[in-house]
């Protein structure tokens, strides 16, 4: 008989621990049975808890939106209107009563552009349905003579006044529409004291808001949180005040025109163009000029290219006669940085991030010029900036010392 093999006891010991069975052989363990690693049951807890702090996260902060909004629009005020407080309290104003007498001159400004604006638009409307058959037949003759049309004004005339037609069953659709629109006005009314009120504690309460961080601060932090929040009042400010300055100019020679050629409501439509042209980032200019293009156009196609021309050539003669002096101690931003701060801001915020985009590009170039070296730089075709015409240098009388370039020796001779 052969000789049974005698166990091995490496693999004696191996089994010692194991788990039998009923004739005493240890039983295998399959791949299914190995103990987890230690590391797994942690990351699916953490997976979780990050997972549910997202969630909840991203709910808080869409319940929130709306404050935050309503803060940002009130840290923007405050800044603005900081330096005029400022002067009021070195005459020996109150903090408080200062705020609370620019807040008026900010909210009475609104109340009366809003007023003019929408009696304008108001007046419009009640005069084209007052005179709705005029209209019409003028337009569908205008189509007829210039388009070859064969479209009889009477019948255009008899739908819009049909009261089982489209046209009228499309305006008292609208009934519903006005009950929502005066509940978004209350909701606008509200937002704006929350604003108001928040940019009073900001300003009157700046010095001790300030004191009360700085305490919290080494010198060295001190000197460097207070420099920045100078530099944000004085280029916020600066740049808001550029603006209303040059909404005012365009205010002005534009209601000069339109008074001159009849538009209705001159002084409305010319508060529209400047202020819609100057705050309203990328597309204010374009959105300014519809309305009163509109305007004239309904009274005479002549007067409405007239209005279109006026604009174009004022715009150019702004762009390069008047900005940049008015903004040459404020704050100008290259238009591309313009333009892509406005359609960030919108892409974030909507209409009220693009209204902040450019205010809030100007105050972080201008915290971005403060800090960081500055060298000289080498004479090349690349850096090569041409001399204005009037033979100053490139950034006008206050231009700083360092934006001309040098030569590649002075550089070596600096290094040296």
């Amino acid at each position: 008989m052969p000789e049974e093999s005698s166990p091995d006891p490496d693999a004696r010991s191996e089994s010692v621990g194991r788990p039998t069975d009923e004739s005493g052989r240890p039983i295998e363990r399959r791949a299914s049975d190995r103990s987890m690693p230690r590391w797994v049951l942690p990351a699916i807890v953490l997976f979780w808890v990050g997972y549910l702090l997202t969630i909840t996260g991203r709910h808080v902060f869409h319940r929130l939106s709306s404050l935050l909004v309503l803060l940002l629009v009130s840290v923007f005020l405050s800044l603005a209107i900081e330096p005029g407080v400022n002067r009021l309290a070195g005459r020996g104003w109150r903090r408080g009563r200062a705020t609370i007498l620019i807040l008026l001159g900010v909210l009475l400004s609104f109340l009366i552009f809003a007023g003019a604006v929408g009696t304008l638009v108001g007046t419009q409307v009640a005069d084209l349905l007052s005179e709705s058959d005029a209209y019409i037949t003028d337009t569908v003759n205008f189509l007829n003579d210039n388009f070859g049309s064969n479209i009889d004004p009477q019948d255009v005339i008899d739908e819009f006044n049909d009261p089982d037609g489209r046209v009228q069953e499309f305006i008292q659709s609208q009934s519903d529409e006005a009950v929502r629109l005066s509940v978004a006005v209350v909701g606008v009314i509200f937002q704006a004291l929350s604003v108001l009120l928040f940019t009073y504690y900001l300003v009157a309460d700046g010095p001790r808001m300030r004191r009360s961080i700085c305490s919290r601060l080494n010198p060295t932090r001190q000197v460097q949180v207070l420099k920045a929040w100078e530099l944000a009042i004085t280029k916020t400010g600066g740049y808001l005040y550029s603006r209303a300055l040059l909404a005012l100019l365009s205010a002005f020679f534009h209601w000069i025109v339109f008074q001159s050629i009849g538009t209705p409501a001159p002084i409305a439509l010319a508060l529209w163009v400047g202020l819609v042209s100057q705050f309203l980032p990328v597309v204010g200019t374009y959105l300014a000029g519809i309305l009163p293009v509109l305007l004239t156009l309904l009274d005479s196609p002549l007067k409405a290219a007239i209005v279109i021309g006026f604009i174009v050539v004022y715009q150019q003669i702004e762009n390069y006669f008047f900005a940049p002096r008015i903004t040459a101690r404020t704050m100008e931003l290259h238009p591309a940085v313009a333009f892509g701060a406005a359609l960030g801001g919108a892409s974030l915020l909507g209409f009220v991030g693009a209204l902040l985009a450019l205010p809030a590009a100007a105050m972080v170039q201008a915290l971005a010029s403060e800090w960081g070296n500055r060298y000289d730089v080498m004479d090349s075709h690349l850096t090569s900036v041409p001399e204005p015409r009037s033979g100053k240098s490139n950034g006008g009388p206050n231009a700083p010392p360092d934006s001309a370039p040098v030569s590649y020796t002075h550089l070596r001779a600096h290094e040296t």
